[in-house]
């Protein structure tokens, strides 16, 4: 059969069990790419990241809990609650709800916590995370600066403010 170099170089001796061969060694060595899978309209997980984001666009106001203007932690206990989950209003106490897990571990609806603010450890901040895909963390928030958001943790602002997830949906 000979090497995978000489199969990858001499076109004119690749047959289709080498190409088989040659996408399943891609598909075992692929980076940590993890499918961007769809998630089930039953699930509630879905339900709270549609809810999430029909309030797209909603200004932010520090207290806000309307679509005249709303705050991360609003977005997140209505959110939750159109699931039947009714959480504490104030990010801090939501990020004490649920079970803690690793960043690279996080799936859709899971809640992501974030010291903002001049306290480096203290949750001042809280998203939802709507898609995982190739290490790449999406989430739902609402923004001081523009208002209700999706952004991605790669960006570095949010990768240094970043505290823990929790999981409250199976």
């Amino acid at each position: 059969m000979g090497t995978l170099n000489h199969l990858i170089l001499d076109k004119q001796n690749l047959k289709p069990q080498h190409i088989l061969l040659l996408l399943l060694i891609l598909l075992a060595f692929a980076p940590g790419c993890k499918s961007k899978k769809k998630l089930s309209k039953e699930s509630p997980a879905f339900t709270v990241i549609e809810t999430a984001r029909t309030y797209r666009g909603t200004p932010y106001k520090y207290g806000g809990t309307t679509r005249a203007g709303m705050d991360c932690s609003a977005l997140v206990f209505h959110s939750y609650y159109a699931a039947g989950i009714n959480l504490p209003r104030m990010s801090a106490d939501q990020s004490k709800v649920g079970q803690k897990v690793k960043l690279d571990q996080v799936k859709p609806g899971d809640l992501l916590f974030f010291a903002t603010g001049k306290r480096k450890n203290q949750v001042t901040h809280s998203g939802i995370v709507t898609e995982v895909e190739r290490d790449d963390i999406r989430f739902i928030h609402a923004s001081s600066s523009l208002g209700v958001t999706e952004d991605f943790m790669s960006n570095n602002y949010w990768k240094k403010a970043f505290l823990f997830a929790t999981r409250l949906l199976e």
